[in-house]
């Protein structure tokens, strides 16, 4: 399963460029630019909704699903073999969750 991020066809619609959104939305140009050109793990939806806001659009503006390409069966996306997110290789009894640091 893959997101597809389309920030870009919003601002090109809007006519905005990178800067000036990421001013707007309070975020970095690098943390927009790992968003925008889907590097991001994932997105707090205070920034979303600062996006929506500032590009007057709705999260399905920015954010489709895209379903898994040819040979990737397993949703092992990187190719390292590993199931990501699964709990397959996470011993009974423990969590995969650990707490962020603030």
């Amino acid at each position: 399963m893959a997101i597809a991020v389309d920030i870009d066809v919003m601002l090109a619609k809007r006519k905005m460029s990178v800067g000036e959104l990421a001013d707007r939305v309070g975020i970095t140009p690098a943390n927009l630019a790992v968003l925008k050109n889907g590097r991001a793990k994932a997105v707090r939806f205070t920034t979303l909704a600062a996006l929506c806001e500032v590009l007057e659009c709705q999260p399905g503006d920015l954010l489709r699903w895209e379903p898994d390409g040819p040979g990737d069966e397993d949703g092992d996306e990187d190719g390292d073999g590993a199931a990501h997110e699964s709990g397959a290789s996470v011993p009974a009894g423990s969590s995969p969750w650990r707490p962020q640091p603030r």
